[in-house]
């Protein structure tokens, strides 16, 4: 497996070379990269990778690492459509059926006292539907190394943000039913289900963290809470449609 030390690791590296096998549609095994030796210095590589992206768009993903340290990454290409968006198939690329949220106040860093969930509940002025997809440049994405994924966006590779729920969907889409299809074929047929069984848990533990960027849930920005439906790989490009309890609906094309 790659290694480096706090001393030799150049985030700038790093970001250059995962953006130069993203252009040219590679990947490359963990053991070839100079890894992250702090959760900082993949942030850092991050914003680097960010910066030759130019992504300037203000939305999110929000996730834990596996010690529990809250997480997040830019979302790009982003697109907002109910039907008809385009995102760039990739070989290996897996999918999600997700609730966004917008916030409608900014959520600024406490120094004393916590946000509650009610607090974060009170601060969304919208929830959405929505699809992530995902293709790291990682051969493994994070199963080796939790952080150089983190660098790579966490494996981001667009969004598709579709109709506006009701605000409610937050507290009662636990167990709602969800349906998948990919090129006309179920792919997923049953109650959506969050891997932490509440959709607000990472948002609000990264409301919480006193380490986060002073910049970061102002008014305005979208955040994507997590899959309902697991990661689901796409072997081939094609069309997907995502139905919510029978009656929201998203489609997009990945092509």
């Amino acid at each position: 497996m790659g290694v480096s030390s706090a001393k030799d690791f150049d985030p700038r590296a790093l970001a250059a070379r995962l953006h130069s096998l993203q252009k040219a549609d590679k990947t490359a095994p963990t053991a070839d990269f100079a890894l992250p030796p702090t959760l900082q210095d993949a942030m850092d590589a991050q914003n680097f990778l960010v910066a030759e992206e130019r992504i300037s768009v203000p939305a999110w993903k929000v996730t834990a690492s596996p010690d529990g340290q809250p997480v997040t990454a830019p979302l790009n290409p982003y697109v907002e459509a109910s039907s008809g968006a385009t995102i760039a198939w990739r070989p290996g690329m897996k999918f999600e059926a997700e609730i966004a949220v917008r916030l409608g106040k900014d959520l600024p860093v406490r120094v004393d006292g916590n946000y509650t969930r009610a607090d974060i509940t009170e601060a969304i002025s919208e929830a959405y539907l929505g699809a992530e997809l995902l293709a790291s440049s990682v051969a493994e994405s994070g199963k080796l190394s939790f952080l150089l994924f983190l660098a790579d966006r966490l494996g981001n590779r667009g969004y598709v943000l579709g109709p506006v729920l009701p605000k409610r969907v937050i507290e009662t889409i636990t167990n709602t039913p969800l349906s998948v299809t990919f090129n006309g074929q179920s792919i997923y047929d049953g109650p959506a289900q969050h891997p932490k069984g509440d959709v607000m848990e990472w948002l609000l533990d990264y409301a919480n963290d006193r380490l986060r960027p002073h910049t970061s849930l102002k008014s305005g920005a979208l955040i994507t809470t997590g899959t309902l439906c697991g990661a689901i790989e796409l072997a081939s490009p094609g069309t997907i449609e995502i139905v919510l309890d029978g009656k929201s609906r998203l489609d997009l094309t990945v092509a």
